[in-house]
């Protein structure tokens, strides 16, 4: 099933411009814009207005690329549906994870994956949640794995895998009071209360871990005074290493040990979701399945 013009018209939908749009697609400026006059032509409407700055779609443009994408899902729901009951084991995964952490659990899972299917293409892309769920939504990505809340959930399919909690990240020599460290816990439980007047490194308001930390800080009754925001966690943990700053973290990185932290349970033991996401109504191959699994797998072990 040839569907390049299709997907030719959705990525200058998606580029907002016919020359970004080309080079994405590695062909001429000119040869694109004859597919779509051609298409034009024969639809008798105009799909875009041509701007300058960008191209935007008319009514019928977006009626256009709305039933558009809806057959690229068809055929690939269609195309997975045969490789499966087939047993081919021969297809193509775009599998979605955030930076950080993502490179870790594909590092774990992809040898395993590879063992299963061998003759199966797998494209990794290290996304922010936000825009893996875009990339769903546009059906450009397979399945996503993100960290989230109930409340930023999509309209689209979401498997939780588990609740991650959040720790307090502390430089090691913190003074903390006798009475918190005399239960023996691996994490003593400390009451965030007690930090108001620290400094804390935080991540950037754009994440969305963000939401669920201011979240925990208005709980504890106070804003914290930000010493510094950052996209990476890792340059969290070496900020509170440094001595600079104290931090909320989830526990993929505290069970990594980093040198130089101590962490520990806040009393009441705040928490998101790690999940898998998928586009609503698609259809999940096996391969997927057995992907994801794999990633359970991964959780389950480093628990």
């Amino acid at each position: 099933m040839d569907t390049k013009q299709i997907e030719y018209i959705i990525k200058i939908a998606d580029e907002g411009s016919i020359t970004r749009a080309a080079e994405k697609l590695f062909i001429t400026q000119s040869a694109l814009s004859q597919q779509l006059q051609k298409l034009e032509k024969e639809l008798g409407a105009t799909l875009f207005v041509r701007n300058k700055s960008d191209w935007i779609l008319t009514p019928e443009g977006k009626v256009y690329v709305d039933n558009a994408r809806e057959m690229l899902r068809i055929k690939q729901r269609t195309y997975t549906m045969i490789a499966d009951m087939a047993n081919t084991h021969r297809g193509y995964l775009s599998v979605g994870m955030t930076p950080g952490r993502g490179s870790d659990m594909f590092t774990y899972v992809y040898p395993k994956f590879h063992d299963l299917y061998p003759e199966f293409t797998v494209e990794p892309r290290e996304l922010s949640v936000r825009n893996q769920q875009e990339a769903i939504r546009k059906g450009e990505l397979d399945i996503g794995f993100v960290t989230i809340t109930e409340q930023q959930k999509t309209g689209d399919e979401y498997l939780d895998l588990f609740d991650e909690e959040i720790f307090l990240a502390l430089p090691e020599g913190y003074p903390v009071p006798e009475q918190y460290l005399t239960s023996g816990a691996l994490y003593p439980e400390l009451p965030l209360s007690m930090f108001r007047y620290e400094p804390f490194v935080m991540m950037y308001k754009e994440s969305t871990i963000r939401k669920t930390v201011d979240q925990i800080f208005h709980d504890a009754g106070y804003s914290p005074t930000v010493l510094f925001e950052t996209s990476n966690n890792t340059t969290i943990l070496s900020m509170v290493s440094a001595k600079l700053a104290c931090a909320l973290v989830p526990y993929h990185y505290v069970k990594k040990h980093p040198a130089g932290i101590k962490f520990f349970s806040l009393t009441t033991h705040p928490s998101w979701k790690v999940c898998v996401c998928y586009q609503k109504g698609s259809y999940l191959s096996k391969a997927a399945k057995d992907f994801i699994r794999l990633v359970d797998q991964y959780w389950e072990h480093g628990k």
